[in-house]
């Protein structure tokens, strides 16, 4: 996959003419963005500009790309492939510490080129069933939002399964897909 660019004299030349970067984030803050369907990732600091291409990339032990963007306008990095549910092993990336780093274009059309084309999107229902004691649907319903918001996706299990085959739900919590049969932990 060749990422072609504009670049910033407006020629459209390909790999050679890229200022792509990485971006690397804290633990904390790869968590948070695997958790949640982010759009965008704030740019700290100087240097990338409109258009640059971005590897996204984690250092949480062991060094990972987990996503491709480009920078905004605003100064955000856009996300063009999502890689969360099979990040690429980065031990080899030069780079280091949380923040924005230069990156040279063969580094970033090697990651590319392993990202792949983004995944098919398809329609999946997605479920948070609580028991929930109150006077009124109403008041039982802001009690539900209420431990939503507290909660969230560290404790509550969301139940996932493809449109059209309800059957094959699963259990996920932090993102990850858990085992909530107690008899299965039986053994």
């Amino acid at each position: 996959m060749c990422w072609g660019v504009t670049s910033r004299s407006g020629r459209r030349d390909g790999i050679a003419d890229m200022a792509p970067w990485a971006l690397v984030l804290t633990p904390d803050g790869y968590e948070t963005e695997r958790l949640y369907a982010h759009e965008s990732v704030p740019l700290p600091g100087a240097g990338p500009s409109a258009g640059d291409p971005v590897l996204l990339t984690v250092d949480n032990g062991s060094r990972a790309v987990f996503g491709l963007g480009r920078v905004t306008p605003d100064g955000r990095v856009a996300y063009t492939h999502r890689l969360f549910d099979a990040p690429l092993p980065a031990e080899d990336l030069a780079v280091s510490g949380p923040g924005v780093h230069p990156l040279d274009p063969g580094t970033f059309a090697q990651y590319s080129a392993k990202a792949g084309a983004e995944p098919v999107r398809r329609t999946w229902l997605v479920s948070v069933d609580l028991p929930i004691e109150a006077a009124t649907p109403a008041e039982a319903v802001r009690a539900f939002w209420s431990y939503v918001a507290e909660l969230g996706p560290r404790e509550l299990p969301a139940f996932v399964s493809p449109s059209g085959d309800e059957l094959a739900m699963q259990a996920f919590v932090l993102g990850e897909e858990t085992n909530l049969d107690p008899e299965e932990d039986e053994d």
